[in-house]
């Protein structure tokens, strides 16, 4: 790699890993009362979802620890936006699906958060995001497959 490649991806990076947390500040506090961003992308994620998951599967796919994710359902599960129940051959395993209060939890939050981000991209150029929106998904998924 030549030097001016490595520029150009540390500059990348940099810009990469300040949007994201710009963002999520953002997002966070345009979301409803006592909702973390946690919870709502497992909302969001199980909301997509045609089956159940198991807190081992929603942890590969958040790349986040088991723990974490036991900690964000115990949250998700107290406040009834999801259901989580043991797997009736394997009582070692257990299956989490959204409930309706979480469907409308996740809904409210969309709701919240869409003006904001539709200005943001509105500020942008819709075709300027859209033009680079090929490449964050390419590089999202060769990181993925490097993770």
């Amino acid at each position: 790699m030549t030097e001016r490649t490595e520029d150009t991806a540390v500059t990348l990076f940099g810009e990469l890993f300040m949007a994201d947390q710009l963002a999520r500040n953002l997002v966070s506090k345009a979301l409803p009362r006592g909702m973390e961003l946690s919870h709502f992308s497992v909302l969001n994620h199980l909301t997509g979802l045609a089956e159940e998951r198991t807190p081992a599967q929603l942890a590969r796919a958040f790349h986040v620890t088991r723990g974490a994710m036991t900690n964000t359902l115990a949250k998700l599960e107290i406040a009834g936006h999801i259901h989580i129940r043991p797997d009736w051959d394997d009582a070692r395993q257990k299956f989490v699906a959204i409930s309706p209060s979480g469907r409308a939890a996740r809904d409210a939050a969309v709701h919240a958060i869409a003006p904001i981000i539709a200005e943001v991209v509105r500020s942008l150029g819709a075709d300027r995001v859209r033009s680079v929106i090929p490449v964050l998904r390419e590089m999202r998924i060769r990181l993925e497959g490097e993770a």
